[in-house]
């Protein structure tokens, strides 16, 4: 890492963009494993010394101030190190990278889109607890209530190494808050998640193969209505793969972010197809329905959320919901490392 650091600041650097952001994100990455052990080493160190007063303590005061402390630092070792060991797991080519998500309501109208919504919200609150920052690309609202699809970016060490264990179809279970008769409903959304890819990755996209519209951004009204046709949506047709940003004023700009997001999902979709695992990545989320869910939201008539793939199950619901996910990665990626 100090090797990495020492080019960074050397003259030149930043002459050839893409290997200067090469460098930049393995030094991050380097970064996001090291300063965790060091922190622990550092932990323990402290722990030790913590000992020795307690060993040496004379007074019975002293003794149970000691005790306490220290049974405090044990906890915050231990849940340091399970959060280190869970890192460990993260060794495949772009689980250091950032992750692009996309968020699709099911068949379902108003419910699907209301469980759309949840789904975002659960999973920005997440982002939030894990220090990861999260970019709104575009959002689709429903009709009456909720949103049909939501595409954002979420940055920071192995953002992509952890979310990619929510890809999938989510299932919900509740009695409907649209329903004046009050009968349970089942709704569905899909959850897709891409690794982003430097640009000294290799995508080659022609451009007879796009198809390329634009569109008035949704928002605000009033005085910050968007009076210009700067959202982008581009097809790719030989895939079908669709993306589409709508964050930023220009239409450039969001062609251009457009074109960063297609690369990412044309690469893993090309990655796939080489290894003839098509199921991993889009095959597996399947049809957004009945059958092809990997979690279950039970609301009513029990409260439990249940991952089908790892049998990892628990009753807080609102915990999950409010972006409680840990257990259900935890579970995913030790699985992975088993099979």
């Amino acid at each position: 890492m100090e090797e990495l650091q020492a080019h960074a600041t050397s003259p030149g650097f930043w002459d050839e963009t893409n290997k200067a952001r090469g460098v930049i994100q393995k030094t991050n990455a380097l970064k996001a494993l090291l300063e965790p052990f060091q922190e622990l080493e550092s932990e323990a160190g402290e722990l030790a010394v913590l000992l020795e007063l307690l060993e040496g303590s004379e007074s019975e005061s002293e003794r149970d101030e000691f005790m306490k402390e220290a049974e405090s630092r044990v906890g915050k070792l231990e849940a340091d190190y399970r959060r280190f060991e869970l890192q460990s797991l993260l060794s495949e080519q772009f689980d250091a990278n950032n992750a692009y998500l996309d968020i699709n309501a099911g068949a379902g109208g108003t419910e699907s889109c209301d469980w759309a919504s949840m789904l975002y919200r659960m999973y920005t609150r997440y982002c939030e607890e894990h220090g990861f920052t999260v970019d709104l690309l575009d959002m689709q609202r429903g009709d009456e209530a909720g949103i049909k699809s939501v595409s954002f970016l979420v940055s920071g060490p192995f953002a992509y190494g952890y979310l990619k264990a929510e890809r999938g179809v989510h299932r919900l279970v509740r009695i409907s808050p649209f329903d004046s008769a009050k009968r349970r409903h089942t709704s569905f959304a899909a959850l897709d998640v891409v690794a982003e890819v430097d640009d000294a990755v290799e995508v080659e996209i022609p451009d007879k193969d796009l198809r390329v519209d634009t569109y008035r951004s949704s928002g605000a009204g009033g005085q910050h209505v968007n009076k210009t046709d700067s959202a982008v949506r581009i097809v790719h047709l030989p895939t079908g793969i669709v993306v589409q940003c709508q964050a930023e004023r220009s239409q450039h700009m969001n062609r251009a972010k457009c074109m960063k997001m297609l690369r990412a999902k044309l690469y893993e979709y090309e990655l796939d197809k080489k290894r003839r695992e098509m199921e991993r990545f889009y095959g597996e989320k399947g049809e957004i329905a009945w059958g092809h869910q990997i979690r279950s939201y039970v609301l009513q008539p029990y409260t439990m959320v249940k991952d089908h793939r790892t049998d990892f199950e628990t009753g807080q619901v609102d915990a999950v919901l409010d972006g409680n996910l840990d257990g259900f990665i935890e579970s995913y990626l030790r699985m992975g490392k088993k099979a």
